[in-house]
């Protein structure tokens, strides 16, 4: 059996066994990328171009947009390849690049939507204090942290993995290297190492899942009081979206790692992986443009003035 050190390549799950469905897959992995691509950066032009979104939720919402962008173009395209290459290939250095950059944007992204959260409680349930706790100098130190946080925790789970012995092959069952699929290849004990890592992570995550949760509690508490039906509206127009994204992040990512083993199959992993990883990236623009009038009103004219 190859170990480690004798593994030049993996090889990633083929979705497809006939040369017309790697195609049609080819032109679906497209379609969604392009779209991506287009609606976050639209998003970007618009919260750099135009001062009137100059604020600190719009300057988080860009760094989700970047995030999005770079999560989305850390999986797809290699997938989109070997689809239109017909192969299932890549390269070990190009496996972990993947798991470093995958898990350092999709930490990050979390990171963001938490700290997005509590610039919604303070707008809402403290906005005597929105100046003060959300200037400029303190929402680039946040955004900070979270990049710099998903840089390290990147780092260890990339370090944890790629340190292990693998003798159970090199096929990874997913469309993108995965790290509870390459564990299934190692062949020691120390891939408990990287299971405790990954304990740890989890439990960042559900306390800033926590957070968000009793955040939303306070903040429907307190436009549920408010007298202006207009103000209700104003309120919920701003949270919804956030809501929405949270919701689709957190319940698909927590299913993909904390499933019961008796409910896994690969067909359930590629899907709950596909939901979590690409689709959040395609949709989120959308989702937030929706309910947003201000940032509807600025996209119509960013797309009449090009």
């Amino acid at each position: 059996m190859p170990n480690s050190s004798s593994i030049s390549e993996f090889l990633l799950l083929a979705l497809a066994d006939t040369r017309e469905l790697q195609l049609l897959q080819f032109v679906l992995f497209l379609g969604i990328y392009l779209a991506a691509l287009l609606g976050n950066g639209l998003i970007l032009s618009a919260v750099a171009c135009h001062h009137r979104l100059h604020t600190p939720m719009y300057f988080f919402l860009l760094n989700l947009a970047l995030l999005d962008l770079g999560c989305i173009s850390t999986t797809l395209p290699k997938a989109m390849a070997n689809a239109l290459w017909d192969t299932r290939a890549i390269s070990y250095q190009g496996c972990a690049a993947q798991v470093f950059l995958f898990v350092f944007l999709i930490v990050s992204e979390f990171y963001i939507l938490t700290i997005m959260a509590y610039d919604r409680y303070v707008a809402i349930c403290k906005p005597l204090h929105y100046g003060s706790l959300l200037g400029s100098r303190a929402c680039a130190q946040m955004a900070a942290a979270a990049w710099g946080s998903g840089f390290l925790i990147a780092v260890l789970h990339m370090a944890n993995t790629f340190s292990l012995p693998l003798c159970q092959g090199n096929a990874v069952d997913q469309f993108f290297c995965e790290i509870p699929h390459i564990l299934k290849l190692s062949c020691s004990d120390a891939y408990l190492r990287e299971v405790g890592a990954l304990v740890f992570s989890i439990s960042l995550a559900f306390g800033c899942f926590v957070f968000i949760v009793v955040s939303y509690v306070q903040i429907f508490r307190a436009v549920l009081r408010m007298p202006s039906e207009q103000g209700r509206h104003k309120a919920f127009s701003t949270c919804l979206p956030h809501l929405v994204v949270v919701s689709l992040f957190v319940c698909t990512s927590m299913f993909a790692y904390l499933k019961p083993p008796s409910i896994s199959s690969p067909s359930l992993d590629l899907v709950v992986s596909f939901l979590y990883s690409v689709v959040p990236a395609a949709l989120n623009p959308l989702i937030y443009s929706m309910r947003n009038q201000e940032l509807k009103a600025t996209l119509k004219k960013l797309i009449l003035f090009t």
